[in-house]
């Protein structure tokens, strides 16, 4: 059994699932999001969690009371 996790928001299916959900609203709205848009701005969400994530765990890291031991 593999125990390994990961952040929900480094997830493309979780992200595909939003964009999913996002592309259906803005359909309905008259606006139309192909599949191959959708594949795209699931990589670009991913990438973008991933670096801000990055980000915000160098901010906790400088910002911190106390030393890495």
């Amino acid at each position: 059994m593999n125990d390994e996790t990961k952040p929900w928001y480094t997830s493309r299916t979780v992200w595909g699932a939003l964009i999913a959900i996002a592309a259906s609203l803005a359909n309905a709205a008259g606006i139309e999001i192909t599949a191959g848009d959708e594949g795209e701005l699931a990589d670009l969400l991913v990438s973008a969690a991933g670096v801000i994530g990055g980000l915000i765990a160098v901010y906790g890291r400088i910002s911190a009371r106390s030393p890495v031991r």
